[in-house]
């Protein structure tokens, strides 16, 4: 649940700690876990979950219901007797801050091929039931992605629309010869989702257990290149060849001078309304099977979402249209109930978007990067005066820093004056009543003190660390999710001041 009075951290597991290229499913996530329980954590924040593509973005996934199985524990395969103590400890060394994704997704696949063979040959007979029944019991989605998988991977990674047309507009006849062809690769896929599930199930067990919950990231639109729309091209704006007529962004903002060209096709939103939603509600529940609560990305555009041209090189050029997010809602509360959700609500948000938001009781979000700007406006005053109904966050994986915010030169942003850069400082130092050597914990002391029904802060503004540790810089298509963190940086010394912090705001 997320609140009343609850705090926690927002770390994607490819941040975690350990020795195989990339944070996994295993035991740096179950340490993960312990420490939160001793830092007096209730919420873990991850972002989605899904398997990514050209950019390596969660945000850009291959998938909207598939896990991404490049976090599946090489050490667990290992005691299941999937993988043999030898090809685990032969891993090649790689760096332990980044993850150095060229690198590492080949490596890690040539590990997960082998797991897979080994099933095949020799998983005992209780471990295939339970793929049995996974498999079954997710059909759904699984057959569909598992096809996908294997054809892309057939085709070297190409585009969906760059097959051959058959398979691009899923002839049945095109289709039943490929799966016919291909089957080894797609039971292998399947085996890999069936591991995901298996160790994040773990994940979930462990974090009950801590009375710690996990709150998902669900992205409001999903990748061209994805399973989801090949399967469903009639749910999107596509022209007669599969690509996107208009596409997803934002306008021009604090992150970009020329708004945020994002690329994802747009919701064609008359064919979801004809068939009750129906995909929408599937994804809501797959997400809601994954997560304990759930963020939803860019929660204005269930009120209307910027229009882009395919054409436009910016996303300067582009239109509000309308969505109907009160009937989608309207829908997923009656099949699935009452769930919690935070409606991500930064950015350009216009008084229809506030009252839809009240109006479904989602709590919104606050970034206090955002409390100190030039000129102080009423949508962003400082933590302690935010109303209950919102999450309070000091950054989010879209910001620098807290320490990069802080001591990043004033010229740094060309779109920002340095002065007022100074002035945003100054009033910091002001409202938080201090020097800025500590800015990361003058910050998370404000969140843990609001009146927020959740405080959240990105494991980076917790270790105080610079811009080095960013996850995220919008607009910039390269080296971007791949921060780390080392296990010793996580010292006593922080678990015990942010414990300390906060059971002295009540937020146990």
């Amino acid at each position: 649940m997320v609140g009343p009075r609850t705090a926690g951290i927002l770390l994607h597991p490819t941040s975690l700690p350990g020795r195989y290229g990339i944070g996994e499913l295993g035991t740096e996530a179950h340490d993960w876990l312990a420490a939160l329980s001793r830092m007096r954590q209730r919420l873990w924040q991850v972002l989605p979950l899904g398997p990514t593509g050209y950019g390596d973005s969660p945000y850009q996934s291959l998938s909207t219901f598939a896990g991404n199985t490049l976090v599946v524990s090489f050490d667990r395969l290992r005691d299941a007797g999937l993988l043999d103590a030898d090809a685990v400890d032969a891993f090649p060394r790689f760096p332990d801050d980044r993850v150095d994704f060229g690198a590492v997704i080949p490596a890690r696949r040539t590990i997960l091929h082998r797991a897979a063979e080994r099933f095949v040959r020799a998983a005992p007979d209780g471990l295939r039931r339970a793929a049995a029944a996974f498999a079954e019991r997710e059909r759904g989605w699984l057959d569909d992605w598992c096809l996908f998988a294997a054809l892309k991977e057939h085709f070297d990674g190409r585009p969906w629309v760059e097959w051959p047309e058959d398979l691009a507009r899923r002839d049945r006849a095109a289709l039943g010869l490929a799966a016919a062809r291909l089957a080894g690769a797609i039971e292998r896929e399947r085996l890999l989702q069936f591991f995901f599930h298996e160790h994040w199930e773990a994940i979930r067990d462990a974090a009950r257990s801590r009375a710690i919950a996990i709150v998902g990231d669900l992205p409001i639109f999903v990748a061209h290149d994805s399973a989801d729309v090949w399967c469903h091209p009639e749910l999107f704006h596509l022209d007669a060849a599969g690509r996107p007529t208009v596409v997803a962004g934002v306008p021009p903002d604090y992150f970009c001078e020329d708004g945020q060209l994002w690329g994802n096709p747009l919701y064609r939103w008359e064919a979801h309304a004809a068939d009750g939603f129906a995909w929408w509600i599937e994804r809501l529940r797959g997400a809601f099977s994954r997560f304990d609560a759930l963020r939803v990305d860019h929660f204005r555009g269930f009120a209307a979402a910027w229009e882009i041209p395919a054409t436009a090189p910016t996303a300067a050029t582009g239109r509000w249209v309308e969505a109907p997010g009160r009937e989608l809602f309207a829908v997923a509360r009656r099949v699935l109930g009452d769930r919690p959700i935070i409606a991500e609500d930064l950015g350009l948000i216009t008084p229809d978007v506030e009252e839809l938001r009240q109006e479904l009781g989602f709590p919104g979000m606050r970034v206090l990067q955002f409390g100190f700007g030039d000129p102080l406006g009423p949508d962003d005053p400082p933590a302690d005066d935010d109303p209950a109904d919102r999450v309070v966050y000091t950054g989010t994986h879209d910001n620098d820093t807290a320490r990069g915010w802080y001591d990043s030169p004033p010229d740094a942003n060309p779109a920002r004056p340095a002065d007022a850069v100074e002035r945003e400082r100054h009033r910091a130092r002001v409202r938080l009543a201090s020097d800025g050597s500590e800015i990361h914990w003058d910050l998370i002391r404000m969140a843990l003190g609001s009146r927020a029904r959740a405080a959240l802060y990105p494991l980076q503004d917790v270790l105080g660390l610079g811009s080095e540790a960013r996850m995220n810089t919008p607009g910039r298509a390269w080296g971007n999710w791949a921060w780390r963190f080392r296990g010793e940086q996580l010292t006593a010394a922080i678990e015990e001041r942010l414990a300390r912090l906060t059971v002295a705001a009540g937020r146990c």
